[in-house]
């Protein structure tokens, strides 16, 4: 397994942010005009659970970030303080480089924060009061490894643990069997408080998405039901499950996934 583990981290020293974010949020995955759209689909999930009234607190951690920044659109205005994390440093970098404004991003976030403006029944040009909202609130970036017992350095999660987790596409594309998945959920459901919540958002049955513009990058191709028997095995309560199936025109070749999931769970 540690061998299975180390190839894929290799792997990922392929990865390229732009063309990650080009494949993935640009339409058709990111038309903010269609109801029937991914990404928009993904942030109305978010924003109800943010705004159910159940979801509080003081941290919110992101696990995996990537190189983007839509999972805590909903969540800055909820919470004070957001650490988002990553494995992969360009990914990292990418994130500071919006979040500290000054060498510009190399994606423009503001169709995303104008439509999580008009979820939330404000006018969409009151994106840049989100956009300063948001670089207020993340209070850093964060290697992480999910593999790990300990996925984050011990002085970013005070031991109490974080009142909420997201995490997008990352345990499924971390892991290379199902073992190794729901292993990878303990370690990090360790890092949330007793009663805290976990909103989880990834791809069914995957077996690859583009990393790069010809790199590969082998996931685990996880199923409704596995998902379901993980969340149960580390010691979630699920409160609801939802799933988009991808239609032709989403299927864009960057991945081979049949559909999107949408988890909101509570640590028992």
């Amino acid at each position: 397994m540690a061998s299975e583990l180390e190839s894929l981290a290799a792997c990922y020293q392929g990865f390229d942010p732009i063309a990650y974010l080009q494949h993935n949020y640009t339409p058709p995955r990111a038309d903010f005009k269609r109801h029937d759209s991914i990404v928009p689909w993904k942030l109305a999930h978010l924003h109800r659970a943010f705004t159910e009234g159940d979801i509080s607190g003081g941290l919110l951690v992101d696990i995996g970030s990537g190189p983007t920044l839509y999972q805590v659109l909903s969540g800055c205005e909820v919470f004070d303080k957001v650490i988002l994390t990553d494995f992969l440093e360009v990914n990292r970098q990418e994130l500071k480089r919006w979040l500290q404004d000054k060498d510009g991003s190399n994606f423009d976030w503001s169709p995303f924060l104008k439509h999580v403006c008009q979820l939330e029944g404000r006018d969409p040009s009151a994106w840049k009061e989100k956009a300063a909202r948001l670089r207020q609130v993340v209070r850093g970036i964060f290697p992480v490894d999910v593999h790990s017992p300990q996925p984050l350095a011990p002085s970013v999660v005070p031991p109490g643990g974080a009142d909420c987790l997201v995490s997008c596409f990352c345990l499924e594309s971390a892991s290379p069997d199902l073992a190794t998945f729901s292993t990878a959920l303990g370690n990090i459901q360790k890092l949330l408080r007793s009663g805290g919540h976990l909103l989880l958002i990834g791809t069914l049955e995957m077996s690859y998405y583009l990393g790069s513009a010809d790199l590969k990058i082998p996931t685990f191709p996880v199923t409704e039901a596995e998902i379901c028997a993980s969340l149960k095995d580390n010691g979630f309560t699920l409160i609801r499950l939802e799933v988009f199936t991808l239609f032709s025109d989403m299927k864009v070749g960057a991945d081979d996934a049949a559909g999107v999931f949408f988890v909101k769970a509570k640590k028992n």
